[in-house]
């Protein structure tokens, strides 16, 4: 595959796929713009719209397939859509695909076997593709048929698979190897209780399968009796016993390894022979040195367990990304957790945990930088979770973060998540309503996508009129919605002995999932010292534009940026990231002992990040764009970030930046001397911040087409985004509809088209 020159493809393709939907933002050779939102479960959806004979269906809601794009799919109806098929299988493979001359919405489908007669007009049905998620999207952007070589592509590619499998512990059974004395370190943690009155704590099993002690040791510091120096070993490293355990691990089923040995951040000699010793077992190897050579054996050592436990799962979807671009000598980049792209040979499955959320705060940065806006409170509301970060003009990194129960070593962006979805459920326990952490995924999907899910966030705005079923690209069931609905309303009434008015039931869903996210916001801002009035709303995902009117009234904040394609930014986020390597170093000094030493540690760091950005990349011209050095008081664990000058000459720099840092962050100005603990540098190549396929804004004045939506809050007016131009003001309250997103423009709010293609909403009468 050609990985040194993304121009010489002739399409460029920015996929994002989630927990629920797949997104896909395209460049087509001549310059257009195409896009495609598809199950992240490999299916599409579509209804059934007529027979001719037994083995050919008419299906509709599928306008814009190419053809022969299901030819390898299986076809199947969804699960509760239908009586039962009469004696048919569950499941039948598509032969062949055309659409149906002349009529644009049909597409013609033959069977391998004779359809049951229960499958008729009107029941909606899935097509399953056996391809990955982002290859389907990109076939149909394209207008590829299944069984044709896609074109050249240059994809970049964001993915929750190594999250979902993580969670959902679907990861390789996996060996742990440790220094002798410290097999259950990870069991026993950091004594941290999940709830702290709790009386029995359900602690989940470790992610490794086998644990196996290694008797080595290396010696920290000068042992005088023993005649070692630091650094050198104070027990060797039992060659004998990792050559025997290779053969032990290639026979027990073992798919993956993770080695983690005492001190070797500092002293990863007996590591990497431990590698090579391992390495005759065929298995991919997680080394904690390699892949965080930092202080902590804890942390280090769950770093490398993760890395191991998805390197399988990774490896597999990217190989099958991989050989579907391969033909036409694509290229493939990867983004990560921290916001940049990263080609496939430098990528561990560590690095991909939040890229896809890392992908929208770029695409938000870049949003709001556009429409005027200096500092930025991203938030994205999809099918299954809301991401909220913040942007001052620079990305917020963390080197150390927690994806649901692991910790990682590993630079990601400061994103906060909390499951409120357009899938999360909402329910009653018998005492309260609730909203999630459960979410009804792809499939079966809320309730209104008549697969026979439950109540969701997104039946709530169908019920409430704020959602056209018309305009979701999939068959959309309103009684479905109802009737789901209904049966919360039914054990309300069955516990409390009556029910509140059901538009009242409704908007007390939406408030639950309101505040849920307003906390999430408010970690990121007021419990870091900051003021979310004193910042813009970017609101995107399919969701994001329905409660970002809402939530801003909550936190105080003032304006809201509905970006272009606000339901793909994560996509478009993309194609405005960078391609860039962060070099870090632990340093562990008093400041006023290795102040002297930083300006070349940092030059060091730096040429690293110049070689290391440039590998794959033809003619790449690097350059240094962020400079920090990680201090702490002396004696405590907690430190900051500061930015770093290009040269460090003196320590007033540093100090005084910590103690400004730390003043903002607890409200007062520390004493004591400061810790030096790790210096970084980050070298980008071909930084483009600017966000592709904004379409251009009409700028004479006009009215735009109305329509209205009926639901439980009465009769909403609708505006289709399309018809916008600029120098139309809207008024709340008032829907703003658009491909693959809707925004609520709530009473008391006004909005403008900015320019750039976003929707700007103010309050006007807010305090100032």
């Amino acid at each position: 595959m050609n990985r040194t020159s993304e121009p010489v493809a002739r399409w460029r393709l920015w996929i994002d796929t989630g927990g629920t939907f797949t997104d896909c933002l395209a460049r087509a050779p001549d310059g257009r713009w195409r896009r495609a939102k598809v199950l992240s479960s490999s299916t599409l959806r579509g209804r059934i719209e007529g027979r001719v004979g037994d083995r050919t269906l008419h299906l509709g809601g599928l306008a814009g397939a190419p053809q022969g794009l299901f030819d390898n799919c299986t076809l199947a109806l969804l699960a509760g859509a239908s009586p039962a098929a009469e004696g048919g299988a569950d499941e039948i493979a598509v032969t062949g695909h055309r659409s149906v001359a002349g009529e644009s919405d049909l597409q013609r489908i033959e069977l391998a076997s004779p359809a049951p007669t229960s499958w008729r007009k009107g029941v909606p049905i899935s097509l399953r593709s056996p391809e990955e998620a982002p290859i389907l999207a990109a076939r149909w952007v394209t207008g590829t048929a299944a069984r044709q070589p896609l074109p050249p592509i240059a994809l970049r590619l964001a993915t929750t698979r190594g999250t979902n499998a993580l969670l959902e512990r679907r990861g390789a059974r996996t060996a742990l190897l440790v220094t002798r004395g410290f097999a259950d370190l990870l069991v026993i943690g950091d004594q941290r209780r999940p709830d702290l009155f709790a009386l029995a704590i359900d602690r989940p099993a470790p992610l490794y399968s086998r644990v196996f002690e290694i008797d080595e040791r290396m010696a920290l510091r000068r042992d005088d009796e023993g005649g070692v120096a630091a650094g050198e070993a104070l027990r060797p490293l039992p060659d004998d016993r990792l050559r025997e355990l290779a053969s032990t691990l290639a026979g027990q089923g073992f798919e993956a390894v993770a080695i983690s040995l005492l001190h070797s951040d500092r002293y990863p000699d007996h590591e990497r022979r431990a590698v090579e010793l391992l390495s005759s077992a065929g298995l991919p190897i997680s080394a904690s040195a390699e892949l965080a050579p930092m202080i902590g054996y804890q942390a280090r050592t769950e770093t490398a367990v993760v890395n191991a436990y998805l390197s399988p799962v990774i490896d597999s979807y990217l190989d099958g990304v991989e050989e579907a671009l391969a033909p036409a000598g694509g290229s493939l980049r990867i983004m990560t957790s921290a916001g940049h792209l990263m080609g496939r040979n430098r990528f561990h499955p560590k690095d991909s945990l939040l890229s896809g959320p890392a992908g929208g705060v770029v695409g938000a940065a870049a949003a709001g930088r556009a429409a005027g806006c200096e500092r930025i409170i991203a938030f994205d509301m999809g099918g299954t979770s809301s991401d909220v970060a913040r942007w001052d003009g620079e990305f917020d990194l963390r080197f150390e973060h927690r994806v649901g129960t692991a910790r990682l070593l590993a630079p990601a962006l400061a994103i906060e998540s909390v499951a409120a979805g357009g899938g999360s459920i909402c329910h009653f326990d018998g005492v309260a309503l609730g909203v999630g952490p459960e979410s009804a995924g792809a499939m079966p999907g809320p309730a209104c996508y008549g697969a026979g899910g439950p109540l969701t966030l997104t039946d709530v705005h169908l019920l409430l009129g704020r959602l056209d079923a018309a305009r979701f690209g999939i068959p959309i069931d309103p009684p479905a919605a109802l009737e789901a609905f209904r049966s919360v309303e039914n054990q309300v009434r069955e516990a409390l002995g009556e029910v509140p008015p059901p538009e009242r039931l409704l908007a007390g869903m939406l408030a639950i999932a309101n505040e849920r996210m307003a906390e999430a916001i408010r970690r990121i801002s007021v419990r870091e010292g900051k003021d979310p009035a004193d910042y813009a709303m970017v609101a995107f995902g399919g969701a994001g534009g329905l409660h970002a009117c809402s939530l801003a009234v909550k936190l105080g904040i003032r304006t809201v940026v509905i970006p272009a394609d606000a339901g793909l930014l994560s996509a478009r986020g993309l194609g405005a990231a960078a391609i860039e390597r962060i070099a870090r170093r632990q340093v562990l000094a008093p400041l006023t002992r290795c102040g002297g030493e930083l300006p070349a540690l940092l030059a060091a760091l730096e040429d690293e990040a110049r070689r290391e950005v440039t590998v794959g990349e033809s003619a790449a011209s690097p350059r240094i764009h962020r400079r920090e050095a990680e201090l702490r008081l002396v004696g405590q664990e907690s430190s900051l970030a500061i930015a770093s000058p290009p040269a460090v000459t003196v320590e007033e720099v540093l100090k005084e930046g910590f103690a400004a840092a730390y003043e903002g962050r607890f409200g007062y100005r520390p004493e004591g001397e400061l810790e030096v603990v790790s210096l970084m540098a980050a070298a980008v190549v071909g930084e483009d911040r600017s966000l592709p396929g904004v379409r251009s804004v009409p700028r004479a004045a006009g009215a735009s087409h109305r329509r209205d939506l009926v639901g439980a809050l009465g009769t909403v007016p609708v505006v289709e985004r399309t018809a916008l131009v600029a120098g139309v003001d809207l008024a709340g309250p008032l829907v703003v509809a658009e491909a693959h997103s809707t925004t609520m423009i709530e009473d008391g709010w006004r909005g403008h088209l900015h320019e750039s293609g976003a929707l700007v909403l103010e309050r006007p009468e807010a305090e100032r």
